[in-house]
């Protein structure tokens, strides 16, 4: 039997943590029988094996009074290299499997900064979207009260994720440090007040860019004059907006649940401090970016990539942009993506780019400038200190700089085409590979 039929027959019912083992096991089971002594210690089989899975009950009462009882989740799948580090994501959609595949990716992608970080991920199936403060406060309370136990600044360091903003970590880091009545960098995405880092809102969308960025240097290359079309309208999609105006850049697409707005003469600094205060502030949706400037098109229940661009950045959620997305890409002009968020693309649509020869980055690389500088946030909490926003933008460069160089090792193909893919889930294998056998069987 070979491995990949005893990873499946062994998580059954749980298509997305599949479909990423499946990705990953294209290119390393290749590298693994070309070096057998990954073989021996079956270090694969046991990175698809979380070391620790957490489900438990978390009750909590609304402001009518009703009790309602959600579940909560944490997988902790590898500590080989640094304590179990990846965010917690309140979203409907969360179920096993996804945090599963979440998990399995984050020790990947944790792997890749360089940082002493293992990969864990975890979260809720319940959903912030129209609860009250003081019910979001109730739920995050009684989440932490069981997480609590199972975490720490040495064991395990959790953040942030979809539907987990800078207001659920304050409640969830008040609620910890009135249990273990003690101020510890237990969590990270906090308050730079009470001991976060600077840029870190900023560092997935940052470093995002930065990784194109580097991708254009090796083809001698700028960002100048290119067409950009994002999908999300969230942290990550504004942050890599942001950085790709700065750079010269035209980013003509935002989206959300509800639909993507198109604005042919470019998202401008002014038109998304518009698009910020409204998701952030005012909690509307990105149809109304058409209301304050007519000049843009609102296409609702659509997706961005049948928009011409040079560089397609999807940074809404799993499975967003599919093979038939992909030949739309392709067919109008792209040749760059880089995922914002944790897989986007479909098998199909990733085998459709690496076919085509698309310069295609999967977020395992493109993304990890959020647990890069959450990294340094657990530095910063070690040490006592807050770095200057410089410093930590410096450092966030170098990590990027460096997971692109790892990529380009292991990626770099005969005829000097850089497959990313293959160079991200290698280098990422091996720094994880080489601790376990070192460690022993553990």
């Amino acid at each position: 039997m070979n491995i990949l039929t005893t990873i499946q027959e062994r998580n059954p019912g749980e298509p997305e943590f599949l479909q990423a083992v499946h990705e990953v096991a294209e290119y390393i089971i290749p590298f693994i029988e070309q070096n057998p002594r990954y073989k021996a210690f079956k270090v694969f089989e046991r990175m698809a094996e979380p070391e620790r899975v957490i489900i438990f009950r978390v009750p909590w009462v609304d402001d009518k009074g009703e009790i309602r009882i959600n579940r909560g989740y944490r997988v902790q799948m590898s500590s080989v290299i640094g304590p179990y580090k990846g965010g917690l994501r309140f979203h409907p959609s969360v179920t096993l499997s996804v945090l599963k595949f979440l998990a399995f990716e984050q020790t990947y992608k944790n792997s890749l900064t360089g940082l002493p970080m293992g990969g864990g991920k975890g979260g809720s199936d319940f959903d912030p979207k129209g609860k009250s403060d003081a019910e979001v406060m109730r739920f995050c309370q009684s989440f932490m009260t069981e997480l609590y136990r199972h975490i720490g600044p040495d064991l395990d360091v959790p953040a942030g994720d979809i539907g987990v903003g800078k207001r659920e970590i304050g409640y969830l880091f008040g609620q910890y440090k009135r249990i273990k009545n003690e101020f510890t960098g237990v969590l990270t995405g906090k308050g730079f007040e009470w001991g976060g880092s600077r840029i870190r809102p900023e560092a997935t969308g940052y470093g995002l860019i930065y990784f194109v960025q580097e991708i254009f240097k090796t083809i001698g290359e700028t960002l100048e004059g290119k067409v950009i079309t994002i999908s999300g309208s969230g942290n990550v999609a504004q942050f890599a907006a942001e950085k790709s105006i700065q750079c010269g850049a035209k980013v003509v697409t935002m989206s959300d649940s509800d639909g993507y707005i198109y604005d042919q003469t470019g998202i401008t600094a002014e038109k998304l401090a518009f698009i910020t205060e409204l998701k952030e502030v005012k909690r509307g949706r990105i149809s109304e970016y058409v209301d304050r400037y007519p000049g843009a098109r609102f296409f609702p229940g659509e997706k961005p990539w049948g928009i011409p661009c040079d560089i397609a950045l999807p940074c809404a959620t799993q499975n967003e942009l599919d093979g038939h997305d992909a030949r739309l890409l392709i067919d109008n002009g792209c040749r760059y993506v880089a995922e914002g968020a944790n897989m986007p693309c479909t098998t199909e649509a990733v085998a459709l780019f690496n076919k085509e020869r698309i310069y295609y980055v999967p977020g395992k690389a493109a993304n990890a400038g959020g647990v890069a500088v959450s990294g340094l946030e657990m530095t910063q909490n070690s040490l006592r200190y807050a770095w200057f926003k410089e410093k930590v933008d410096d450092r966030l460069r170098i990590i990027i700089k460096g997971i692109h160089a790892t990529c380009v090792q292991y990626g770099r193909e005969e005829d000097g085409h850089i497959n990313y893919e293959k160079g991200a889930n290698i280098g990422g294998f091996v720094k994880v590979a080489d601790a376990m056998i070192d460690q022993g069987v553990v």
